[in-house]
């Protein structure tokens, strides 16, 4: 690396920890030269494939879109800020690990489903809702018995969730909603 101070083409590495929880990588640099020392910070640089819309259309990946359409199916949800970030780092790592140029729309939209399958029952049908474009109640009800499907009996609602139908939580299925 070339010094700031006096441009001589190569500096020495004095110093060097990690830095932003470990994302980075923090050096300590002297010049032999002018003696100068100075500080640089190291980053991967991953770059994201592009989106593949449905229409064909292709955009830069957004992580903020994600947040955003992962945000609004927990609305209102009993989610802890954690998990959510959690869920989030883990479909960013799925996107980096495809290794592609380029990943299908929908192919995203499956890990998010995923994602929200295990954080919330009701986000998932949200989204599921918006993303398979449901047309009627008739769409609503068979999701939602599909989902139903897929929790097995051993498996069921974990403790964090409210169960998304009274039969399924008799405790709840007698209360009038407020």
């Amino acid at each position: 690396m070339h010094c700031p101070f006096c441009g001589a083409a190569d500096t020495r590495v004095v110093d060097s920890r990690l830095a932003e929880d470990g994302s980075q990588v923090r050096r300590r640099r002297e010049c032999p030269t002018c003696g100068e020392r100075f500080t640089t910070f190291e980053r991967a640089e991953l770059t994201l494939p592009r989106v593949v819309k449905r229409d064909g259309k292709r955009e830069p990946f957004s992580e903020d879109k994600l947040r955003g359409g992962l945000l609004r199916a927990l609305e209102k949800r009993p989610v802890q800020a954690e998990a959510v970030e959690a869920a989030l780092g883990r479909i960013l790592r799925l996107v980096r690990a495809s290794g592609e140029r380029e990943v299908a729309s929908r192919r995203i939209g499956e890990w998010v489903m995923a994602e929200l399958r295990e954080l919330d029952q009701v986000a998932y049908v949200r989204f599921a809702s918006v993303y398979r474009s449901f047309q009627d109640v008739n769409a609503f009800r068979e999701e939602v018995e599909r989902l139903q499907e897929a929790v097995a009996p051993a498996d069921a609602t974990p403790e964090r969730q409210m169960s998304l139908l009274p039969e399924a939580n008799p405790s709840v299925a007698g209360e009038e909603m407020p």
